[in-house]
């Protein structure tokens, strides 16, 4: 090779070093608890501690760097195969500091962001909660990816896809009133929860509103009381609803207007994130089935 193309190569080189520093330039974001977190690049391995984020991260094209999540991420299906680091209360911060992440992603709550920041992981904690969230978190989650455009165009879709769901419920579903149960205790969702923006979204009436906060539990009396002429629940709560004192006056129980919801749509209901359009399908498909068999589903 004669001196000349040596010394092009050698250049060509150099230059496509400094090229790829640029393009991996340093990410500031602020989180959700107001500190500005800085990466000195997107990040190439990542741990997730709340699926909505996994989800989010996923959806954002970066699920190739996950390298760890919390035991409850499931999806999509590629995450079920990472290292599980526990739950929101018990994370495993050995194990986390031992995948060697760019940088943790979990939810404010999270009770392991002091002790792994003292042991010197980068820390960005946010938590989506309300449609107005899931729009933020998307950008945030882009922002540190180094993507931040993706982060609207990732709501804007989602935005379409509830518009979407909203269409699809006929004139005589809209208006009709709804329990929607979390837990048998029971705790419901309200209105001020994500779960409650959608319902809203679709036309139908909450019977839990704003005051009583996004989950509360309620006296069983009080649903009674509301007599909801549509209940959304688990499916395995929902065999028992018949026997709950009273509950057979209810006009979604004599009715048969309870929607029972698997495992698998129980998640995507209960996510803020990137599956927020299909929770909306899923509840317009029961809001549709309540005006036009009365059957249960």
């Amino acid at each position: 090779m004669s001196l000349l193309k040596k010394v092009l190569k050698a250049v060509l080189a150099a230059l496509l070093f400094v090229w790829a520093l640029l393009t991996q330039a340093a990410v500031t974001v602020t989180d959700d608890r107001g500190v500005a977190v800085s990466l000195p690049a997107p990040p190439q391995r990542i741990v997730t501690l709340l699926p909505s984020l996994t989800e989010t991260v996923c959806e954002l094209g970066a699920c190739g760097r996950i390298v760890g999540t919390d035991r409850y991420s499931n999806f999509p299906a590629s995450v079920r195969g990472v290292a599980k680091t526990g739950g929101l209360d018990d994370a495993n911060v050995e194990m986390i500091v031992a995948l060697k992440p760019d940088v943790v992603l979990l939810a404010l709550s999270s009770r392991v962001t002091d002790r792994l920041e003292s042991l010197g992981l980068r820390v960005v904690a946010l938590e989506p909660k309300t449609y107005e969230d899931v729009r933020r978190v998307a950008g945030k989650v882009a922002q540190v990816l180094g993507v931040a455009a993706e982060g609207e165009r990732l709501w804007q879709r989602l935005d379409a896809q509830v518009n979407d769901a909203a269409a699809s419920v006929p004139p005589l579903a809209k208006g009709l009133t709804v329990y929607y149960e979390v837990d048998s205790a029971p705790y419901a969702a309200g209105e001020s929860s994500f779960i409650g923006h959608t319902l809203k979204r679709l036309g139908a009436v909450n019977i839990v509103p704003n005051k009583l906060g996004p989950f509360p539990k309620l006296n069983p009396e009080y649903i009674v009381r509301a007599n909801p002429q549509v209940i959304m629940v688990s499916a395995k709560s929902a065999l028992g609803l018949p026997a709950r004192p009273g509950w057979d006056r209810i006009s979604a129980v004599r009715d048969k207007r309870v929607c029972s919801f698997s495992p698998d749509q129980g998640d995507v209901l209960s996510r803020p994130g990137p599956r927020m359009g299909e929770a909306a399908r899923i509840m317009a498909q029961c809001l549709r089935d309540a005006v036009a068999t009365g059957g249960s589903r």
